[in-house]
């Protein structure tokens, strides 16, 4: 796969080091969102970024949840592409500043569905362990039917003990534990959805200032103006729950999507969560990067499945092995040349079927799953191969608990994402806050 395969149709946004375009896919001629991240001058840490949101995107299948696609290395551009579902009715803050510009207000009921789709989305993520840390009406996209899909994924991170450190995010949603430099857990979203809850409402954020240190102790105090009066006191409830100071008191994704006031917006649609994707560290070259991005995920079935390769592979080494065995060769010595040729094929196979590690760094971890790979390849070739009998017992079969090296990493071993230190924590909070178009009180 590669740029080739698609259509670029138009820009859709630019970021610091990613833009997104609307494409179409030549093959099924299907649209898409297709992020393409230049990978030229990103240091080691941005590239992590960048896969962390592929290995987020594919390990999530939710309905409010942008869903993963393909992605791949173009080697032209040197640019990881990421194929996303395309969400074609822009985001929640373009949808804000619509607001703003016709002097309207969102109707509650469009609020309460938005909030109990994002509280829904944040629930798969937190169920595995994923803080999305960044969320934001620029991060919620908006569907044709009303519906809301949360991207974004690229500064997500999986707990490794239920609590992060690194301080991340957008100052006008963060937290006042991730403003005072405390470990912060799940509940960190919580804040930040009920930061954008009640932006839908008032068409601003509720914490607001002229500089980040006033930012800051307006956040760590948690005081806000009251929504305008034609809202209900129940969406001021739910508001006030999400952006409590003290995160014990705020509730979890799981409670907020199960208050009675979100009665009317559930549905019998059971969540579909694929199990997360094990750490991808970025490697040195763009071949290896290639060969840890997760499979395709189109809807269509048009284009070849990891399975089909597989059984094309096997279709050719079957004609082959026909080739080199011949009529009747099975009762004659094989020819050993052919046979190292057959053994490499098959072992190619093979290492496909069980997608097994053989990076020149880890194959003495691997060694006792090569003899595996070879014996089989034998027994396969010739049954009556006398090598195969002579292995030892705990090799003759391959063990269900092999698994590839990345699959061996421990969810401890993800890559620190945007590390601040405290004091540069303190010193940032003297700098200007970013032009956001947004009201100062």
């Amino acid at each position: 796969m590669s740029l080739k395969d698609f259509k670029i149709m138009s820009k859709l946004g630019e970021g610091a080091y990613s833009t997104v375009y609307k494409v179409r896919r030549i093959e099924d001629n299907a649209e898409y969102a297709l992020k393409k991240v230049n990978l030229t001058n990103l240091s080691d840490k941005e590239k992590q970024n960048a896969l962390n949101e592929v290995r987020i995107l594919a390990s999530i299948k939710h309905p409010f949840i942008i869903s993963y696609k393909e992605a791949f290395i173009d080697v032209n551009s040197n640019s990881l592409c990421i194929v996303m579902e395309l969400a074609d009715n822009g985001d929640l803050f373009q949808q804000i500043q619509k607001c703003i510009k016709s002097n309207t207000f969102m109707p509650e009921n469009d609020i309460m569905k938005i909030t109990f789709q994002i509280a829904s989305g944040l629930k798969a993520l937190h169920d595995l362990k994923i803080f999305h840390r960044d969320l934001k009406s620029a991060n919620i996209f908006l569907q044709s039917n009303g519906d809301v899909k949360l991207g974004d994924m690229n500064v997500s991170k999986v707990a490794k003990k239920g609590l992060l450190y690194t301080q991340t995010g957008t100052p006008y949603y963060a937290s006042p534990e991730v403003w005072k430099d405390q470990p912060y857990d799940q509940k960190s979203d919580i804040w930040s959805l009920g930061c954008v809850t009640y932006e839908m409402a008032a068409l601003k954020p509720p914490f607001r200032a002229e500089d980040m240190e006033g930012l800051y102790k307006k956040v760590i105090k948690g005081l806000y103006p009251r929504l305008p009066s034609q809202y209900s006191q129940d969406l001021q409830n739910v508001i006030r729950m999400m952006l409590q100071v003290q995160t014990h008191l705020r509730p979890t994704s799981q409670a907020l999507s199960e208050l009675p006031y979100f009665n009317r917006f559930k549905t019998q649609t059971i969540e579909d969560q694929s199990k997360l994707l094990n750490t991808i560290i970025f490697p040195k070259n763009q071949i290896s990067i290639a060969n840890m991005l997760p499979k395709a995920n189109y809807s269509n079935q048009k284009y070849k499945t990891e399975a089909h390769q597989n059984s094309d592979t096997q279709e050719t080494i079957n004609r082959n092995r026909q080739t080199t065995l011949g009529a009747g060769s099975q009762q004659s010595s094989p020819n050993p040349t052919r046979i190292s040729q057959y053994l490499a094929e098959q072992e190619l196979l093979l290492k496909q079927q069980y997608s097994i590690n053989y990076s020149g760094k880890h194959k003495k971890a691997h060694n006792y799953s090569d003899r595996n790979v070879i014996a089989k390849i034998l027994l396969e070739y010739q049954k009556e191969v006398p090598i195969y009998q002579q292995l030892k017992q705990r090799y003759r079969r391959l063990s269900q608990e092999e698994t590839p090296y990345l699959q061996q990493r421990r969810i401890s071993q993800l890559p620190v994402l945007i590390e601040h230190s405290p004091n540069q924590k303190r010193n940032n909070r003297n700098q200007s806050l970013p032009a956001q178009n947004l009201p100062i009180i």
